[in-house]
């Protein structure tokens, strides 16, 4: 049952993303171009998933547990160091440059764009090299 809840749930995720044009990278940079081409559809993409997050949130941990899992798997650390930082820059500026975000990379392959295959490969190669150094330095 999970497993159909979860593909459900990705099927309506990509349809979103698709729907809304966030798999064309020009529409995402035109979003950062704010003395040029600015188009704010994406703050409108944002916004409609806070509007229905932001609820769903508060409602989901008002419940014990999840209906199909034995305990909330939340993140424990709420520290802000400097791999949080680092990678939350390094997304930023991924995605500013390639206008590919990595949760909507895979709607966007199912596109057929090879720029988004090379994005992904990108970012799967960078995800491992960076588990390899930090298993590393341990």
């Amino acid at each position: 049952m999970t497993i159909i809840i979860s593909l459900i749930a990705g099927i309506v995720f990509g349809s979103g993303i698709l729907i809304s044009g966030m798999t064309n990278p020009a529409k995402v940079q035109n979003f950062f171009d704010l003395a040029g081409t600015w188009d704010p559809s994406l703050a409108f993409v944002m916004g409609g998933a806070l509007l229905i997050t932001a609820p769903s949130y508060y409602l989901l941990f008002k419940m014990n547990k999840p209906l199909l899992a034995d305990k909330f798997n939340v993140p424990e650390n709420k520290n802000i160091d400097t791999p949080l930082i680092g990678g939350a820059a390094i997304f930023g500026i991924g995605w500013g440059i390639t206008g590919y975000c990595p949760g909507a990379i895979l709607p966007a392959i199912g596109t057929g764009n090879s720029g988004a295959v090379l994005f992904c490969v990108a970012m799967l190669t960078g995800m491992m090299a960076t588990r390899l150094i930090r298993s590393n330095s341990h």
